[in-house]
């Protein structure tokens, strides 16, 4: 294992990157773009901080920090990204919280953590392509769903005719969106099928009953093809799905709850994949029965949702498809 003279603690936001060298009391904020990037190569010089002997630390935010990366690994710098929930979980109690304090907080967290930390593998720009298209295909959704709530709620107030406006131009924009909806689903398809191992993950975990294709795409991008994960529970705990516990002594007995850090995103597309594995794996639905019996609907939701990440890693793990061999006791 290499060793770092110099650890740097990044904490990311969409404009902004504060990097802070704790072990010498250094701090720099920058913008998130080149033209804060070529001020950190100077502030480093000034500082007689040699960037390949050192590691940068920073949080996994699953995307404002893809800019600071590509320009690390473009200078040769070494980088890693680590959970926010485990940087903030090692802290223990903190009082306060700025950008600045965040990054000296990262930066002790990579100092105390050494011996354990490795730098990160190259981004894959195909995960990135994947990203954006997914972000934009979102956004499609979104709009094409309120476009149809739009002229629902207009049929419903208005005594519309045939030859009216407003909804020829919403019918058109929905049929435009759909269009262009499917011209990207297309091309992350395409993206997907020429990559060997992209390709052949999709297809395993695609094997299970409940992960249709938007959710395999979604999990592909954010686990960067299984690759910045190292298991499932890590996952689990990045998508929101995983509760903790909340006891202490005999005073405090609350109920164990998911992290408010969740990725929403990813937790709200899983869900429906949860409802359709409790309906038609009998496995699950099995599951989904008993946990029901002494638990809340939502809670056994949760449940399932973190079978399917186990199952996903599983499989991906073991190179190997869904097959179903759950016999029901009778």
């Amino acid at each position: 294992m290499k060793n770092w003279n110099v650890i740097l603690g990044v904490d990311v936001s969409k404009l902004t990157l504060d990097i802070s060298c704790a072990a010498r009391k250094l701090h720099l904020k920058i913008e998130n773009q080149s033209k804060g990037f070529s001020l950190f190569k100077k502030w480093c010089k000034t500082n007689a901080i040699h960037l390949q002997e050192t590691l940068v630390v920073m949080e996994f935010t699953g995307g404002y920090e893809y800019r600071f990366m590509q320009f690390c690994e473009s200078q040769s710098i070494a980088y890693t990204r680590i959970s926010g929930l485990e940087i903030r979980n090692s802290m223990g109690m903190v009082r306060g919280k700025n950008d600045q304090v965040d990054s000296f907080r990262i930066g002790r967290y990579g100092e105390e953590k050494i011996k354990r930390l490795s730098p990160s593998k190259p981004l894959n720009t195909k995960i990135l392509s994947i990203r954006q298209l997914l972000s934009f295909r979102k956004r499609l959704v979104r709009e094409k769903a309120g476009l149809e709530n739009t002229l629902q709620e207009r049929r419903h107030m208005y005594a519309v005719n045939k030859g009216d406006t407003i909804t020829r131009i919403i019918k058109s924009k929905i049929r435009t969106n759909q269009k262009y909806q499917l011209e990207i689903e297309k091309e992350i398809d395409a993206i997907i099928t020429g990559e060997e191992e992209m390709s052949q993950n999709y297809r395993i975990i695609t094997s299970i009953k409940g992960i249709g294709k938007v959710n395999a795409w979604m999990t592909i991008a954010y686990t960067e093809n299984f690759t910045s994960f190292p298991d499932a529970r890590k996952y689990a705990v990045f998508v929101g799905v995983i509760p903790f516990a909340n006891t202490s002594g005999t005073s405090i007995k609350g109920r164990p709850r998911v992290s408010h850090l969740a990725h929403k995103e990813l937790k709200q597309e899983l869900n429906q994949a949860a409802k359709t594995a409790m309906q038609h794996d009998p496995e699950i639905h099995a599951y989904a029965e008993r946990k029901q019996q002494t638990k809340c609907f939502n809670l056994v939701l949760n449940n399932v949702k973190f079978k399917l990440i186990l199952r996903m890693f599983s499989l991906v793990k073991r190179r190997e498809l869904y097959v179903e061999n759950y016999k029901r006791a009778s």
